[in-house]
């Protein structure tokens, strides 16, 4: 499969993953983070480092629900510069009924990537800080209704996200070493018209539920959907 056509593929089915996101929840947080590592430490890191840091991170949402408590999904894109090294283009999904403050959250994820996560040498770039600078932005939130930022956002960011041009190849051990994964779609549910998860539904309804999250059979991990 040529490089085109695997990013029309990956972009394809991202967008379908959030368009089942929208079928449940009435609004959401977008939150772009740019995931990498300092200079000193960029030129050795490896592709097994930066998988087993954003594996970590994800692993430890279900044990730090004050950052991740509302977390609805996400989508990881690993690429490889030689000015960069490994970095991960990230989108962090939130139900906007419970996430008010995207670029507050997009801080703290960072610094936990930064000072937890890679013990001091990792960086972070929040897109979401920038917001005012995009023509067309599809950060922050997105109301299930706005087909104006829906389309911006699958046109621009996760098109974004499923480029192939900077590609993993060079720091690539094997060819079954993904460089993209996202969460799994929540489970279909038989009752049609099933409303959204929005202000005037159940409160005890948390964003760890159905939350197109799988989990791993320790209850704690996440199982992400590569391709």
């Amino acid at each position: 499969m040529n490089e085109s056509r695997n990013s029309q593929r990956m972009a394809e089915s991202t967008t379908t993953y959030i368009d089942d996101l929208f079928d449940i929840y009435s609004k959401m947080q977008f939150i772009r983070l740019d995931l990498a590592y300092t200079k000193e430490y960029a030129k050795d890191a490896s592709l097994e480092d930066i998988n087993q840091d954003l594996t970590h991170l994800l692993n430890n949402r279900r044990t730090k629900p004050s950052l991740f408590g509302n977390m609805v999904g996400y989508v990881a894109k690993k690429e490889f510069t030689e000015d960069k090294g490994p970095h991960i283009h990230s989108l962090f999904i939130f139900d906007g009924q419970k996430v008010s403050k995207d670029a507050f959250k997009g801080d703290q994820i960072g610094e936990y990537w930064k000072n937890e996560i890679t013990d001091g040498k990792g960086i972070y770039h929040n897109c979401n800080r920038e917001k005012t600078k995009y023509a067309e932005c599809a950060l922050g939130m997105i109301d299930h209704t706005d087909d104006t930022k829906r389309t911006v956002l699958k046109e621009k960011a996760i098109a974004y996200l499923c480029k192939e041009e900077q590609s993993i190849d060079p720091i690539r051990k094997s060819g079954n070493e993904r460089s993209f994964a996202r969460g799994i779609s929540p489970r279909k549910k038989s009752n049609a018209g099933r409303p959204r998860l929005c202000d005037s539904t159940d409160e005890s309804v948390q964003g760890n539920q159905s939350d197109g999250l799988a989990q791993g059979s320790s209850g704690d991990q996440i199982s992400p959907k590569n391709e």
